[in-house]
């Protein structure tokens, strides 16, 4: 199997992860909590780059988390335990797969129905998830360069028009907004479950633990000050400005005499969104294979079959978004943490070798 190689990795980490926190995410954090929105959102990064390096340390091992479930618990408990898993990956896919399909609609194809602007989605992503995880490494050679010319690109053209007095005073909504603006995010910090799946489809080297939480952390930082930048844009309307990246330039005085020209990068990084929001989609479907096996058409029909019902499910709560987003952000805010911060935690104490079987 060809593996993922530590320059891919660190891709994902500073280039591709962070773009899956540019779409609604500023808006939601500026609901909570205002012109401090930027605590919260580094709260988050910090917790999930601790993480990082924990599931780092577990990669020494070169084991993938279905070997070490399997040999921990045994082959039925180990393939029950990553079912659960995989359901997860499903459940935390469908939020961000909505917010794409919102943006496509609303700034690319606004005159065409839904159900035709964003279908080809998800047979790009049925082809994706009968892929596997190796596969990723080449994209992310190609998408990490687009998503930094593209974020480099927004940021200019909208910091001319900043004021970044805007943040102050710090601290001002005080520690309780900040708190439940901190876990009402959670949904949009799952890069530790999917960095979870890639253990053992990359081969650890020396390192690597300390210079993946460096890399995750410049995305991070990143983020940090395209939320300054966003807030210092917008100030109190930055509670209605969804899709905020994608219009954050038009206001440079460039834009006005040439025209859209922020649009290229916009493209760009809605390129790199489109395989980050298929991501956790691909890994489930991966932890399906391992579960069930991958001979003859398996990886294509548990493809093809997820991809489907999350199509139909899109289709159905059409207009029920406001509805879907209360409910996983405040309702089941603590299904991430679960996930993203217990499950690796505990992954520590797996076992690597395969347990021996008594003779007797």
């Amino acid at each position: 199997m060809n593996k993922i190689a530590p320059r891919q990795l660190y891709f994902f980490l500073a280039c591709i992860a962070p773009l899956g926190k540019l779409v609604l995410l500023p808006t939601q954090l500026a609901h909570y909590s205002a012109n401090d929105l930027l605590f919260p959102a580094a709260i988050n990064f910090l917790l999930q780059a601790g993480i990082v390096f924990l599931i780092m340390l577990l990669a020494r091992s070169n084991k993938t988390f279905y070997d070490l479930l399997v040999n921990t618990f045994g082959k039925i408990v180990g393939k029950i335990l990553i079912c659960i898993f995989a359901a997860f990956l499903f459940f935390i896919s469908f939020l961000p797969i909505l917010e794409q399909k919102l943006l496509v609609q609303s700034v690319f194809y606004d005159t065409l129905p839904s159900v035709v602007a964003f279908s080809s989605f998800f047979l790009f992503s049925a082809y994706l998830c009968a892929k596997p995880a190796s596969v990723l490494g080449r994209t992310w050679d190609i998408l990490g360069p687009l998503a930094i010319a593209g974020m480099v690109g927004i940021l200019v053209f909208a910091l001319p028009v900043t004021d970044f007095g805007a943040l102050a005073p710090v601290g001002v909504t005080g520690a309780k907004s900040i708190f439940f603006s901190t876990a009402y995010t959670l949904n949009w910090f799952y890069d530790s479950a999917i960095l979870l799946l890639l253990v053992g489809r990359f081969e650890y080297k020396k390192g690597m633990a300390w210079k993946s939480v460096v890399f995750y952390l410049i995305g991070a930082a990143a983020i940090l000050f395209f939320l300054a930048v966003f807030y210092g844009v917008y100030e109190g309307l930055a509670v209605r400005q969804i899709f905020s990246f994608s219009k954050i330039g038009k206001y440079n005085s460039g834009v006005t005499v040439l025209g859209r020209i922020d649009y290229l990068f916009v493209f760009a990084l809605t390129l790199g969104m489109a395989f980050y929001c298929a991501l956790p989609v691909q890994l489930g479907v991966g932890c399906l294979v391992d579960t069930f096996g991958a001979d003859k058409c398996k990886p294509a029909l548990f493809s093809v079959g997820i991809n489907l019902v999350i199509f139909i499910l899109s289709i159905l709560l059409d207009y029920q978004f406001a509805a879907i987003n209360t409910t996983v952000n405040e309702k089941l805010w603590f299904l991430p943490p679960v996930f993203c911060v217990l499950v690796p935690i505990l992954a520590l104490l797996l076992r690597r070798k395969p347990r021996e079987r008594k003779v007797r």
